[in-house]
């Protein structure tokens, strides 16, 4: 009886091995695909609290703007991805009036993050490396 119970749960343990092993490489795959892919929401979400600094109306980044100047940086991972990011954050420029260009040039330094490519206001993206 314990050979029956022992090959069965025998059986049932690679099963389970190879099981959790798919869901690891499948959660790693998700993974790398959420934080490789940098969209334009990404960015305007985490650049939104940095506009009152931006059009002057706060004398500097407040603390929610430079956490999401943070986690700016880390999301472009590749050249095309940072053209990608410069991109977006030309985008959301359009969108705000009274943008001060050197606030937008010096905000990663005054949150003592720099990000991996410009910000401002008619950089070309393309250039980025």
């Amino acid at each position: 009886m314990k050979k029956g119970g022992g090959g069965g749960r025998g059986g049932a343990a690679p099963a389970a091995v190879m099981v959790a092993l798919a869901a690891a490489v499948i959660l790693a795959v998700a993974a790398r695909l959420a934080d490789g892919a940098v969209t334009c929401a990404d960015v305007d979400s985490n650049l939104k609290p940095c506009i009152g600094y931006l059009t002057g109306k706060e004398a500097a980044p407040p603390g929610e703007c430079c956490a999401g100047v943070k986690r700016l940086r880390t999301l472009p991972a590749s050249t095309a991805e940072r053209r990608q990011a410069c991109e977006c954050v030309k985008q959301a420029a359009t969108r705000y009036q009274g943008l001060n260009a050197d606030a937008v040039r010096d905000l990663p330094n005054k949150c003592g993050s720099p990000l991996p490519f410009p910000i401002s206001l008619d950089f070309d993206c393309s250039s980025i490396p």
